[in-house]
């Protein structure tokens, strides 16, 4: 089957599903708490919490005695919680008694379907079938250079369609860059298909380089089935849609089969953070993981990028473990240009570093993934604008601040690529 014909069917699929959609979901007085756990008993209580209700959200993982918790509770859970809190003396307080309130408060600009051939930009952000109508039009507009990939499947059937850009040629050192696993993080996938139209169009010097020198693999949407269902039904919805008795979908940057489930996930299908049943056992990360093997295999990626949303970090492996990678050293070089670089622009600031100890344990993720079993010794996630800061609105950023969220980024590549250049990994 032609790439054109599964990007036909893929937005015949997003047509169909939608038009059985439930009524958007709401958070009218929903309250969002932020709880602290102070020893070990208190850190338990909060993770059997975590995915006993689809009713108690948890924006944060259960992994770290200390370590403020985000979560959001619909009202009629609400004496529950509380009971719970008061009985095991976990320090809580209210961020916010109306949840929804504050959603509102965020302008997102989502633009009118079937403009995007003819008008893409980055003022307003695009449905999944635009974006796939936008990147076929660029197959045909740059022929030779921009190829329609298809790096995998979804449970409902969508393709996760990408781009390869061969500016150079097609014998370049691979990076590969894949964003939206996490299907609420809009920014991400946004960014990815700023980065697409900057590495065709961009007469700056540098970032022409960044197109000619290698060959680019450009995901925009891993996670296809959750991110139509942010936009028909939940705008934040994190999972895949599989099904899992009466609850739905598995994490996708928790299922990778690399000391999958070991630590900072979960066993609850209802937890946003549920691992799945086993390793790849989502169709959306077997299938891509598939074909990130097949160019691995033959060696043709040096560089693994993924995006996501947010607080402003730039992390590299491990996430299951406080173990370093053996080459550390190098990973820390390439972060501070990285983040140096992604400050100057407009002053923002990164942290970050090796996952488990700058955000959280976190195993099963992408990123490790790639690093730990396919050989690819660069591989960082970024987790993009707004702030930790931000109270529960942070996976809503404006629309207006989708080109300086990624122009910085694209700074920071820039920077990545000419470091690990530097260190020889692209040799």
């Amino acid at each position: 089957m032609s790439l054109t014909k599964c990007l036909l069917l893929a937005i015949v699929a997003a047509v169909a599903i939608a038009s059985v959609s439930a009524e958007r979901a709401r958070y009218d007085n929903y309250r969002l708490y932020k709880a602290n756990s102070e020893n070990a008993e208190q850190l338990a209580v909060l993770k059997q919490l975590e995915g006993s209700s689809d009713s108690i959200m948890f924006l944060d993982g259960v992994h770290i005695v200390g370590a403020d918790v985000k979560i959001v509770v619909a009202p009629h859970k609400v004496p529950d919680f509380l009971e719970i809190m008061g009985k095991s003396e976990i320090k809580y307080v209210l961020e916010t008694s109306d949840v929804q309130k504050a959603l509102d408060e965020t302008e997102e600009k989502v633009a009118i379907k079937g403009r995007a051939a003819r008008a893409y930009n980055w003022a307003e952000y695009y449905e999944l079938d635009d974006t796939y109508a936008w990147m076929q039009s660029l197959a045909n507009q740059y022929p030779g250079v921009v190829t329609l990939i298809e790096g995998g499947k979804t449970y409902q059937g969508r393709s996760i369609l990408g781009v390869r850009i061969t500016k150079g040629g097609s014998n370049k050192p691979g990076i590969f860059l894949e964003a939206g696993i996490h299907a609420r993080e809009w920014i991400a996938s946004a960014s990815a298909t700023y980065i697409i139209n900057q590495l065709l169009t961009s007469e700056v010097e540098s970032i022409k380089q960044l197109a000619e020198n290698y060959t680019w693999y450009v995901l925009p949407h891993a996670n296809p089935d959750g991110y139509v269902y942010t936009h028909t039904t939940d705008r934040m919805w994190r999972k895949t849609r599989t099904p899992y008795g009466s609850c739905f979908g598995a994490d996708p940057n928790r299922n990778w089969g690399f000391h999958w489930n070991e630590v900072g996930a979960s066993s609850s299908a209802c937890s946003d953070t549920y691992a799945g049943p086993s390793a790849f056992s989502e169709i959306e990360t077997q299938s891509l993981s598939n074909y990130i093997a097949s160019l691995t295999s033959k060696g043709k990626i040096s560089l693994y990028i993924s995006l996501h949303a947010y607080s402003q970090y730039l992390l590299y492996p491990y996430g299951h473990t406080s173990e370093l990678p053996d080459n550390v050293a190098d990973f820390q070089k390439v972060y501070d240009v990285s983040i140096a670089a992604v400050n100057k622009r407009y002053g923002t600031k990164y942290t970050g570093g090796n996952i488990y100890d700058a955000i959280y344990p976190a195993a099963g993720a992408s990123v490790d993934w790639a690093y730990g079993t396919q050989g690819v010794r660069m591989s960082f996630c970024y987790e993009l604008r707004p702030s930790s800061n931000s109270i529960f609105t942070g996976f809503k950023l404006p629309a207006e601040q989708i080109v300086p969220a990624s122009e910085e980024l694209l700074d920071s590549i820039v920077a990545m690529a000419d470091e690990v250049k530097n260190l020889g990994y692209f040799n």
